[in-house]
């Protein structure tokens, strides 16, 4: 028989003692509060149960995680960049590449269009027609890369000379400049010359033709006649009229030519 005690809560009945074994979890007493059984409150059979999901949740977390480390990934034959390497005669372990072997676009079929020569000499011929988009490409190219030394004329009087640079450039209309032929230009360009250094990495080849093709038009331009002028062009030509005449951080806004044929005196 349980030991029977009386608690006030409410009443006076009496109450099943703490020290009972009740075979169920919990027991109500008489004032309506679900109490847990000794067993599992004191006994630890519930600490016991979460120790054990706990695990068995870590155990899964380990199988899932290590079933996909495999060491024959990782450990396998092969050799650090510029390693020493038993296997060829040489000891290296990079290997050269196979002979004639092209980089994918850089096969470079055409040597003239990639070097400027015929055989050891430079030739003087553009590898395709010369159109006003190559030219307009070639003016923007050149004041780029060309116009801090050789000015946007050609003369020699570009930003950097006139800033106290001891070597200035020769000017492009010179008598040598003006003979020299178009694969010339092209080969300084790729390879410099003096103390120009070279800008082939900079420019790629055809900026390259298009800037020797705005050069040829730049040495056309100071040294033209009045039979290279076309017939039906007024000769000297208008100067150009400017909505806007710009500054030193923006450019001239030329006018339109509805405009400027009104500004024409009658």
């Amino acid at each position: 028989m349980p030991h029977l005690r009386k608690y006030s809560c409410r009443d006076s009945r009496p109450r099943l003692s703490g020290r009972a074994k009740l075979d169920s979890l919990s027991v109500v007493t008489g004032c309506g509060c679900p109490t847990l059984a000794r067993s599992l409150r004191k006994g630890g059979n519930w600490r016991r149960l979460r120790k054990g999901f706990f695990s068995v949740v870590a155990l899964l977390a380990a199988i899932t995680l290590t079933a996909a480390c495999r060491l024959d990934m990782h450990v396998q034959p092969r050799q650090n960049p510029l390693s020493r390497s038993d296997f060829f005669a040489d000891q290296r372990s990079a290997r050269p590449p196979v002979e004639g072997t092209v980089a994918r676009g850089d096969l470079r079929a055409d040597t003239y269009f990639y070097t400027g020569k015929v055989g050891n000499n430079p030739g003087d011929v553009m590898p395709f027609p010369v159109t006003k988009e190559v030219l307009e490409r070639g003016r923007e190219r050149f004041n780029i890369f060309c116009a801090p030394c050789h000015s946007r004329l050609g003369d020699g009087n570009g930003m950097v000379p006139s800033r106290g640079f001891a070597r200035k450039p020769p000017s492009y209309h010179i008598a040598r400049l003006q003979k020299a032929p178009v694969g010339y230009f092209f080969d300084v360009i790729t390879n410099g010359f003096g103390i120009m250094p070279d800008y082939a990495s900079q420019i790629p080849p055809q900026d390259r033709w298009d800037i020797v093709a705005y050069i040829r038009a730049l040495q056309l331009s100071q040294n033209a006649t009045k039979a290279d002028v076309p017939d039906g062009q007024e000769f000297p030509s208008k100067p150009p009229q400017f909505r806007e005449p710009g500054s030193g951080a923006t450019l001239p806004v030329p006018a339109p030519k509805s405009q400027e044929s009104k500004e024409e005196p009658e």
